[in-house]
């Protein structure tokens, strides 16, 4: 067996991002941070940390993270029958996308972690992607718009999203007045969340649109609303959080009757315990 501390140790340098951070979180030097890890390639006979700036766990410790998670999660709830074994709180790890974290997720989980003296570290990622956050051992559960869980996990259906083209009267005035095509589009600036974006560009080619745009990037939920807002382009907006300024008339769609919809799935770990089920209920009766 492993001595879960050195488990412990490998999580928090992977959660904090150093070994200097980890220490300070477990109360323990760097030196004996690196000691530990140290201790834990030599039992399991390979590498389990890339050293980099920002260390980053390899295959073999990508596993272990996984396996420490869950773990985590089923002493939480053998401390449920065993009172004496329980702390203060416990924490998760979950990665989702920023258009969940600023509209519904609040109102899903609020509640629910009041009551399991719950305490989130909510990693923020593009739904495209956030299952690779995974798959690499970094969280014990996601939201994402994959249906197909990785090996060892479980997926559940949670809703759709819907999202609509939107920029002020004044913008669409100015770069969409001869309508919405090619021409127009090849010159409207756009704004994306990041990098691994791709709603803008979906919706464009369920428009019929393959070609290049401008674009700014802007990797906040609030902040892509104000950027609309301020007429510095048209972007891909949650329905749910443009309600308001939709019907003031403050925004309005670059293409009328136009949207797109995003499915989104929530991904946990099939051996994650009580907490992770019941979690999965609240989320589950958000969505109904």
């Amino acid at each position: 067996m492993i001595d879960y501390k050195l488990l412990e140790a490998l999580a928090t340098v992977i959660e904090t991002g150093g070994f200097e951070r980890a220490g300070a979180v477990l109360g323990l030097s760097q030196s004996a941070i690196s000691q530990r890890i140290r201790n834990l390639e030599i039992r399991t006979g390979q590498p389990v940390l890339l050293r980099s700036p920002v260390p980053k766990a390899t295959p073999a410790g990508q596993q272990l993270l996984n396996h420490v998670q869950q773990v985590q999660l089923l002493e939480r709830d053998l401390a449920k029958s065993l009172p004496a074994l329980s702390e203060p709180a416990t924490r998760l790890r979950i990665a989702l996308n920023a258009d969940s974290l600023a509209t519904w997720w609040a109102y899903a989980v609020g509640e629910f972690c009041l009551e399991e003296a719950l305490l989130l570290d909510m990693v923020v990622e593009d739904q495209d992607i956030a299952l690779r956050q995974m798959r690499e051992g970094d969280v014990a559960a996601c939201i994402c718009s994959n249906p197909q869980p990785v090996a060892g996990a479980r997926c559940v259906p949670l809703g759709t999203m819907t999202y609509l083209p939107l920029a002020t009267p004044e913008y669409i005035e100015r770069y969409f007045s001869q309508g919405f095509n090619e021409l127009s589009l090849r010159s409207a600036p756009a704004i994306i969340f990041g990098p691994n974006d791709q709603l803008q560009h979906r919706f464009l080619a369920q428009s019929g649109y393959h070609g290049a745009f401008p674009y700014h990037l802007c990797p906040s939920s609030e902040g892509f609303v104000k950027l609309a807002l301020a007429g510095m382009g048209y972007g891909m907006i949650p329905e749910v959080q443009a309600r308001l300024e939709i019907k003031a008339g403050r925004l309005v769609r670059i293409a009328p009757g136009q949207s797109l919809d995003v499915e989104l799935y929530w991904h946990f770990w099939r051996n994650s315990g009580g907490v992770i089920a019941r979690l999965t209920t609240a989320l589950k009766a958000a969505h109904t």
